[in-house]
């Protein structure tokens, strides 16, 4: 792995040097653009719309347009100015329990590696936030760009994870919040049972990814001119019936092991009677 940003954890009077680790990589299929008759790569020029010259990527700069239309252009050295004073430091501004950070806030996930010299306090940063069972509050720059984030424990490793700022986050407004909807006993009863009865351990390692799976036989059969496997067609949603007969049927199912049993990757969908 690429170290993508050197720096140091500022703990109280302790400086901890890191280096952060992307900690995912996606695996998904990647598709170029390209001319249906002949299969060429479809390029995208810079042209710039003043001139009409066709611009260098060396020759880019980053624009804002103000409401008036000017445009202000921003280089690298401007950023360099900025006054942000987190760009080689994660300050650490509070300890907050792990259950108070909305995941809803959370955005990329990095992994923290102590620089040599630095592993006693990292190990010592680590132990305190395990026994207290908090996380830290950070302000953090990458890529010139600050960001709230938090930092915790997983395994043997600190884990930072960037955050949203509080006004990125959108208010909810749909028509059915605050209307109150009364349930019967007798379908919540039912509805825990359901839950109940599909509950297990988390283990990710048991899902599996059966759209990537699909792709490349798809992607490989194209290529060997095979014939192309069968679409999963329309699924039949049932006959309606009420709420409380369809969790029935769904508790049964599940407990006979049958589609929607919880089964993990195996395309189960939706238990049968949902269409109420």
């Amino acid at each position: 792995m690429k170290a993508v940003w050197r720096g140091a954890i500022s703990f109280g009077l302790v400086v901890i040097g890191v280096r952060l680790y992307a900690a995912a990589e996606e695996h998904d299929f990647r598709f170029h653009q390209v001319h249906r008759e002949d299969g060429g790569r479809i390029r995208h020029r810079r042209v710039c719309e003043v001139c009409g010259a066709e611009v260098a990527f060396a020759e880019v700069a980053k624009g804002y347009e103000l409401d008036d239309g000017r445009v202000v252009v921003v280089d690298d050295s401007d950023l360099e100015r900025l006054p942000v004073g987190t760009g080689h430091a994660i300050e650490v501004l509070e300890f907050v329990p792990a259950a108070e950070v909305d995941p809803i806030c959370l955005q990329r996930s990095y992994y923290l590696e102590p620089d040599r010299g630095a592993l006693r306090p990292y190990v010592l940063l680590r132990a305190a936030l395990e026994r207290s069972g908090l996380s830290a509050v950070v302000k953090i720059a990458i890529r010139q760009r600050e960001s709230l984030a938090v930092v915790r424990v997983r395994g043997d490793l600190l884990v930072l994870q960037t955050m949203l700022w509080p006004d990125e986050v959108r208010r909810p407004e749909f028509d059915f919040l605050g209307v109150g909807v009364e349930l019967r006993p007798q379908e919540l009863r039912v509805a825990l049972s359901l839950v109940e009865s599909m509950a297990g351990s988390f283990d990710p390692g048991g899902f599996v990814d059966e759209y990537t799976e699909a792709m490349r036989g798809l992607v490989e059969a194209k290529a060997a001119g095979a014939r192309l496997p069968d679409g999963p067609g329309v699924v039949d949603p049932g006959e309606v019936v009420d709420l409380v007969t369809a969790l029935e049927r769904s508790v049964e199912r599940v407990r006979s092991g049958g589609r929607g049993s919880g089964g993990r990757g195996s395309g189960g969908g939706a238990p049968p009677g949902w269409s109420v």
